[in-house]
């Protein structure tokens, strides 16, 4: 079983922190059982299927689709990489994140299996997810392998998630001590694998979800107007034109995947960055742009407005931002150099 999650919080609020990691919990598990098997797989020709699902759970609660979004990501990557789909009653997370001062390295057990030793940062649903993927450093280089959280060496560190916004996707790191794991794919396979780029796709139909959640306080304030004031008609156009343009990026990468579903490298690389970029901003103007609308009342005395502000603040921190545009500034050039070239070949 995985570890109790009121066991393991030190946070400055732990009734509120343990309430929301709970409740979060509590739905992603009723997500899970209610049907998460149907969710389409990126690249079946019903991806805006998919993104609108894990949109829809962004703006009903952004904790509950981080945890949905890390086992559809699962599913989605043990399928393309020719593993088992998870089996009933079990809940998946995605562990990736190699922040500064945790390092996870896989050894081999003597047998077919591998053991994991060290700390991985982000882990969310610890306490939750039955099983999860995790990425290690071995001696050949980077893989993935998958865990069950029901061994005495796997082990949320207590004291490692004090988020306010995000609280209840229960993200504290994870110590691993000669916990069995199961390769999955070859070496850089996570990476290199078509899905990789669709799955940073999906993760922002959850930052645009977790933004028409914030909207929703702005458009509700307008319905009690007949005719609201010009500054709060002006607020209102803008959000609703910066959540359009992010939907029709949303709604473009769903088509272009569906046409090219084994698509990888740079044209992947550069829609999953530019949809990315484009809806991270979208998210940072619509925060702004309602914040500026409805001033501090709402988020002193809206108990719920205020925690979806303080959850889209932190989701799109994952939007690595000037790090992350110029990643896609060198893929940008890299393209405008390959047309170039192309064209010098062909004599266009």
């Amino acid at each position: 079983m995985a570890t109790s999650l009121t066991s393991q919080n030190t946070s400055p609020n732990p009734d509120s922190a343990d309430m929301a990691g709970r409740v979060a919990a509590e739905r992603y598990a009723r997500w899970v059982e209610d049907g998460a098997e149907r969710l389409p797989l990126p690249g079946s020709g019903r991806t805006q299927e998919r993104f609108t699902a894990l949109q829809w759970l962004g703006r009903e609660d952004l904790s509950l689709a981080r945890l949905a979004e890390g086992h559809a990501d699962a599913t989605a990557i043990l399928h393309e990489l020719g593993a088992p789909a998870p089996a009933a009653g079990e809940r998946w997370g995605v562990w990736a994140a190699r922040p500064p001062g945790t390092t996870v390295r896989a050894r081999p057990d003597g047998g077919d299996g591998w053991l994991l030793d060290g700390l991985k940062g982000y882990c969310s649903g610890a306490h939750g997810c039955t099983h999860a993927l995790v990425t290690a450093d071995t001696d050949d280089g980077y893989r993935l392998f998958a865990v069950a959280t029901d061994h005495p060496g796997y082990a949320p560190v207590a004291g490692t998630w004090h988020a306010v916004g995000m609280a209840g996707s229960d993200t504290p790191d994870v110590r691993f001590t000669a916990v069995p794991a199961r390769a999955v794919g070859g070496v850089d396979a996570y990476l290199r694998r078509p899905g990789f780029a669709h799955g940073g796709v999906g993760v922002a139909a959850c930052w645009l979800g977790g933004a028409r959640g914030v909207a929703d306080a702005l458009f509700a304030a307008a319905a009690r107007h007949r005719a609201p004031d010009p500054l709060l008609a002006a607020h209102l156009g803008a959000v609703d034109v910066l959540l359009h343009s992010g939907q029709w990026a949303l709604d473009a990468a769903a088509a272009a995947i569906d046409a090219e579903p084994l698509e990888d490298g740079p044209p992947a690389q550069l829609r999953a960055a530019r949809v990315r970029a484009l809806v991270a901003d979208v998210c940072a103007r619509v925060l702004d742009e309602v914040g500026r609308a409805l001033g501090a009342g709402p988020l002193c005395h809206d108990a719920e407005h205020a925690r979806r502000v303080a959850d889209l603040t932190v989701y799109i921190r994952q939007h690595h931002a000037e790090r992350d545009l110029a990643a896609l500034g060198r893929l940008v050039t890299d393209e405008t150099a390959d047309t170039a070239g192309t064209k010098e070949e062909t004599g266009g």
